[in-house]
């Protein structure tokens, strides 16, 4: 049925839809930090070009070599942070970078993280004069100053995307030493992330540090078990003060992400039979043991086996896993928020079904007092491009429905609906999958007088969201969590219209107007277990007004056949983007608000019918129905209706 839809739905797309320019969810990203973070701002010494004209960047994390290209080539994987950037279409490039424009090629960025920063000098890389210092310690190569952030932008975009890290580095340099300490150290922190608050951040990623104590350079040295202690100390006090501050704030949990790798070392495509706390791939700096088999003169070289570069910092591998957990945690609302559209969606089949049956019965009402009933069933196929910065997707709907109604009088016509429904949608690049059920009913009233026609309806039902798997990547591998939960909907509808031509002519055109109300509620509803990337979800509440106007067509081909049109211009009025208050279910306590799905503002919607009468009274129809602009949806239905 797919491949019968989607070429009709690209050639009307072509058609009648205007082109719309692509809009991302979030205008920058905008990172503070250490070496965890730090994209470039260091000038590159172990670059084979360094003599001549260096261009790549320094990057704490594993070469990509042995082979080296020029014209500004980068010779050392990318942090989790530019993969981040790459993956929400945004740039990371380092903001006070010691290689001039003239040599990269690249203006200054919006990643203030360097290598080898505290939490203090963290802080005034986003409020201070002068804040943000590289200094490389080279001879011959001055340092660089900027100003903080802050102080160049001291009112900030409100969506701008804001990442924190730090940490590590007052341990190593002992600013951390007992519990008392790390809470300064984390106020630092703390202080950073009101101050971008005050200037109207409203989305802040605050990462936690990982376990400094479980790498090579922690259990090398001996430091392990006191490295660990003051880890667990900065988070625990950086937790409580994040707290107490408020606002939107996204707590990370990559403790707990990391030691799930170290449990499943294969998955992630690491060498389970090697002690990933113990070797590194480059060993030349004398934090850690390289690696013999996977190290960088070992007899296979490897990065990708191993978990860590050096003593202290990870491999690629681990730089990609982390991004795609942040992704994963920015992008899970672009898929959850769109349980309440999958309701609407299905109400709005059902509704349009019904529209249907009356355009087929328009001037061919039963008698007086007797009734008519129709069964129907239908196909619908819902495609989401993420324009509006969401996520791509599918999906697939089957429906069963029955419509009776009662002639009353001369001019009035009124009855009842009900239908199932089995929805479907798959979303995102790792095919995450939502299946919802509803049960659905509408009581509906129609006036007919002369050439004027008007429809009254009122509608509920229950939607059951029976399996619910989000799914996303984690390196090379793939990870799904699982939930369940379920809603309502219910909505009112009015629909006027008037036919140009003269009762009893072959053909019937004209103008009509339409409005309606919906509401959908999805409960809230948790993922199942306690991993680093189970979430917790509220409850969402969707609500859509919408105006329609356009015009019909009836026409007689032969006494026993009619060929039904309609295209109608829908305008949204409830088309604020719907944001998603969540949080991970193994970082209690933390709640924050995140974007979701976009509704379009406006839609055309098209629609063809074919009504054969097979003996009096008995009739079989067929409709195709297309709404579409920046999302769309068609459909196919086939009904059988007699009158009794």
């Amino acid at each position: 049925m797919r491949g019968v839809l989607k070429p009709l739905a690209a050639a009307l797309a072509v058609a009648v839809l205007p082109g719309m320019a692509q809009a991302e969810p979030f205008s920058q990203l905008v990172i503070f930090g250490d070496s965890l973070s730090d994209s470039g701002q260091f000038p590159d010494i172990g670059s084979p070009l360094f003599s001549g004209f260096p261009t790549g960047g320094l990057r704490f994390t594993n070469r990509t070599g042995p082979t080296y290209l020029p014209n500004n080539t980068e010779y050392i994987g990318k942090v989790s942070t530019q993969l981040l950037a790459e993956r929400l279409g945004l740039q990371a490039l380092p903001s006070t970078p010691i290689l001039p424009s003239l040599i990269t090629g690249n203006p200054d960025g919006t990643n203030y993280a360097v290598g080898g920063y505290r939490t203090d000098q963290i802080l005034a890389s986003i409020v201070a004069e002068d804040g943000s210092v590289v200094d490389p310690g080279l001879p011959g190569i001055a340092p660089r100053v900027r100003d903080g952030y802050l102080i160049d932008y001291p009112s900030v975009d409100g969506d701008t995307l804001f990442y924190l890290n730090g940490g590590g580095n007052d341990i190593f340099q002992g600013r951390n030493v007992d519990a008392a300490s790390a809470a300064l150290v984390a106020a630092d922190l703390t202080a950073g992330v009101a101050a971008l608050q005050a200037a109207g951040a409203r989305y802040v990623i605050v990462s936690d540090l990982p376990d400094v104590g479980a790498t090579p350079a922690g259990i090398g040295s001996g430091a392990s078990a006191f490295w660990t202690a003051r880890t667990r100390d900065f988070n625990t006090a950086l937790d409580a003060q994040l707290a107490a501050l408020g606002g939107n704030i996204i707590r990370t949990n990559f403790n707990g992400l990391l030691t799930e790798v170290r449990a499943d070392l294969a998955t992630y495509g690491f060498d389970p039979a090697v002690a990933q706390t113990v070797f590194c791939f480059d060993g030349s700096g004398g934090t850690c043991l390289e690696h013999p088999v996977y190290g960088q003169t070992g007899t296979a070289p490897d990065p990708d086996r191993l978990m860590f570069n050096d003593g202290v910092h990870p491999t690629t591998a681990v730089q990609r896993i982390s991004a795609d957990y942040l992704y994963a945690l920015v992008a899970a609302p672009w898929e959850i928020t769109l349980l309440p559209e999958m309701g609407l969606s299905s109400l709005r089949a059902h509704l349009r079904q019904l529209d249907n049956h009356l355009a087929a019965s328009r001037g061919h009402w039963q008698p007086v007092g007797r009734w008519s009933v129709a069964v129907d069933g239908g196909y619908g196929q819902p495609n989401y491009d993420g324009d509006e910065g969401g996520v791509e997707g599918d999906g697939r709907s089957l429906t069963l429905g029955v419509t009776a109604s009662h002639r009353l009088d001369e001019h009035w016509l009124a009855g009842v609906r009900l239908s199932a429904g089995d929805n479907r949608l798959e979303l995102g690049e790792a095919d995450s999958r939502y299946d919802m059920r509803s049960l659905l009913a509408s009581g509906f009233a129609r006036y007919e007088q002369n050439r004027v026609f008007a429809d009254f309806s009122a509608s509920a039902g229950h939607l059951d969201y029976d399996d619910l798997q989000r799914s996303f990547a984690l390196g090379i591998a793939q990870r799904t969590e699982k939930g369940d939960t379920d809603g309502w909907v219910w909505g009112l509808g009015a629909k006027a219209g008037l036919n140009l031509f003269q009762p009893g002519e072959a053909l019937k055109a004209g103008p009509f107007v339409g409005v309606s109300y919906q509401r959908v509620e999805v409960h809230g509803y948790d993922e199942r277990g306690n991993r680093s990337t189970a979430l917790s979800y509220d409850e969402q509440e969707r609500r859509s007004l919408q105006l329609s106007a356009g015009v019909f067509v009836d026409y007689a081909m032969s006494p026993r056949t009619r060929l039904l049109g309609e295209i109608a211009r829908i305008s949204e009025r409830e088309d604020d983007p719907d944001e998603l208050r969540l949080g991970l279910t193994s970082v209690p306590g933390n709640r924050f608000t995140l974007p979701g799905y976009v509704p379009p503002e406006g839609q055309t919607r098209f629609g063809v019918g074919l009504v054969h009468t097979l003996d009096d009274g008995l009739s079989l129809r067929a409709h195709y129905d297309y709404l579409g602009q920046d999302d769309r949806q068609q459909s196919l239905a086939l009904s059988l209706a007699w009158q009794m």
